[in-house]
């Protein structure tokens, strides 16, 4: 179990060679003038997309689901004699004849040179009386932020956002449309957007006293959004595939996020269609509704109804979100599963010429897929470098290449760039078409086990003398020497066919692999439901050993029960990867 071999790639030449932007640019010329927030707005942008997967002759699924949406109208903050500008937050309580309450400010850990968007509430904010309060707090307002006010008893929030423009964004921990678990975690709660300048005022307004009225109206309910898919048979061995997908609804027009990534995935299905002789497995690719106003909920819905075949043939998931933006010329942050990140530096590297940084996928961008257990890379590709966005005076946000246009009216055709575009959609092309052309799968598990060690060693000094970590150590070291003699195994059969029985053996492990690795490390719910919209830390079952020294001695007993329930599943998976591995060696 190796990553590709620099053959696999070269093989592709002749398909990096035949991408062009004359179909894609079209697309997303006609996208930046059709605005993709309303389900009449999708159901159009579907077609477009559809028709010009017919007019190349792509043959093209469109799938018709109910998925659960909350769409943002009109807002507005009243306070001192003034009325601001604002946006409501998706799945934020509707206010429509208005909320009136006293203002208080609440500090947050806001840094904006971070990745996250989804602000912190700040430890002092605690000593704070929220109760029937208007909250007013730097950050964007997102899930975690919305969610610690509303249970701190806040009737609403004002979120100050870093620049000029405040962004839309959706305040739901809920991912997807919400199940019977999800239901009780169902915003309450009126949430909206302001600009700086004016929240600055709002929070002078606070320290004085004073009292806002926030007028804002949303549409929430299920809305029938289609789904365009796309597949492009294999030839070897056409049950197994790779999921290409991204969403294509948007805030306004969206050009950057996401009509880029949109004409990406039309261009590579225009591609590998016309190659499909030469694609060993097979490649799907998905065009989802719903990111922005349901919280990933197209990409949910396929997830939930196309699980089992996800869950047996799906070799990995790569997200499409914010290629080819203005000045995005790093790749840097780019996220990948540590089974992964071998494979996609090698991309890069080869076909940008750029040395690839990685980080570990945060709960983010249509990763609906953890919980089944798919290997992933990519969800925001290309990006500014970091001396450039300090140039600029920009902040972090979690798309656009790094243009703060993200999520504003101001994302606009001018946010594309013609050659950026080009190469990530070269790029993706060959991850996706060197995954699936792989003899065996370009994943090395290796990676993952050693990034399990380091972070049971971490939590293992955290837990100090209250609790070990033995068991697990012991599982890691067994399923580390069983994947280094499985990746011998493999070197061999690098020259065989896709379709010899030794090379599906080993391919069905590599995926059982991950299906057994992924949950224990990104989620903390079962299979086939979805974890919430929060940060999830590295082995999340174990992450409370960080509070073991510092707790009580009652509290330190439920925290080893906690503990001791998380390494048995930990063990659990290990010990079933290793019996994996050796079964496939035979």
């Amino acid at each position: 179990m190796s990553p590709a071999a620099p053959d696999v790639l070269a093989e592709l030449a002749p398909l990096l060679k035949d991408v062009s932007l004359d179909v894609p640019w079209e697309l997303i010329e006609r996208f930046s003038t059709l605005k993709r927030e309303h389900p009449d707005d999708v159901r159009a942008a579907s077609g477009l997309i559809v028709s010009r997967l017919e007019a190349l002759g792509v043959p093209v699924t469109v799938h018709e689901p109910e998925i659960y949406l909350s769409l943002p109208g009109e807002a507005r903050v009243e306070a001192g004699g003034r009325t601001f500008r604002a946006k409501p937050l998706a799945m934020s309580r509707s206010a429509p004849d208005g909320l009136t309450a006293p203002l208080v400010f609440a500090p947050t850990e806001f840094d904006p040179n971070t990745d996250q968007v989804i602000t912190s509430p700040a430890p002092g904010d605690t000593g704070v009386d929220l109760r029937g309060k208007v909250v007013l707090a730097h950050g964007f307002g997102m899930s975690t932020m919305a969610r610690h006010f509303e249970e701190r008893g806040a009737v609403g929030l004002i979120a100050v956002h870093p620049g000029a423009n405040p962004h839309w964004g959706i305040c739901s921990t809920i991912w997807g449309s919400p199940d019977l678990r999800d239901l009780p975690r169902k915003p309450n709660f009126v949430v909206v957007s302001v600009s700086h300048p004016d929240g600055e005022a709002l929070i002078e307004l606070a320290r004085q006293g004073g009292s806002a009225t926030i007028v804002a109206s949303l549409e929430e309910g299920w809305f029938s959004s289609p789904i365009p898919v796309v597949t492009i048979p294999g030839t070897e061995e056409p049950n197994a595939f790779v999921l290409l997908h991204g969403h294509y609804d948007s805030w306004d027009v969206g050009v950057g996020d996401n009509a880029v990534g949109d004409a990406t995935m039309l261009e590579i299905a225009r591609v590998l269609w016309k190659h499909r002789a030469s694609l060993k497995r097979s490649v799907r690719i998905a065009w989802w509704p719903g990111h922005s106003t349901g919280r990933y909920a197209g990409s949910t819905w396929f997830a939930d109804h196309f699980a089992i075949d996800l869950y047996e043939n799906c070799i990995a998931q790569v997200n499409c979100d914010s290629p080819g933006c203005r000045w995005a010329t790093e790749y840097i942050d780019v996220s990948w599963m540590a089974e992964a990140g071998e494979w996609a530096r090698k991309v890069i590297q080869l076909v940008a010429g750029k040395e690839a940084k990685g980080e570990r996928p945060f709960q983010a961008g249509d990763y609906s897929f953890n919980n089944i257990g798919l290997s992933s890379y990519f969800m925001l590709l290309s990006t500014m470098a970091p001396e450039d966005r300090a140039a600029k005076g920009y902040y972090v946000v979690g798309g656009c290449g790094g243009n703060i246009a993200w999520h504003t009216e101001e994302d606009t055709l001018e946010i594309a760039d013609r050659e950026i575009l080009l190469t990530d959609m070269r790029i993706y092309l060959a991850a996706v078409a060197g995954a699936a052309n792989a003899t065996v799968a370009p994943f090395d598990f290796r990676r993952t086990a050693e990034e399990f060690v380091q972070t049971l060693a971490g939590y293992q000094y955290a837990a100090g003398e209250y609790f070990t970590f033995e068991p697990a150590r012991d599982a890691l070291a067994q399923l580390l020497a069983s994947l280094d003699r499985f990746s011998l195994y493999c070197a061999d059969l690098a020259a065989e066919s896709a379709s010899d029985p030794r090379v599906k053996r080993v391919n069905l492990a590599i995926r059982r692999l991950a299906r057994l690795l992924v949950p224990v490390n990104f989620t903390t719910g079962p299979g086939f439901f979805h974890d919430p919209a929060e940060s999830i830390p590295p082995l999340p079952d174990l992450a409370p050993a960080e509070s073991l020294a510092k707790a009580s001695a009652e509290q330190r007993g439920f925290i080893r029960t906690h503990l001791t329930r998380g390494q048995n599943r930990l063990v659990a998976a290990l010990r079933d990867a290793r019996r994996e591995v050796d079964g496939a060696i035979g």
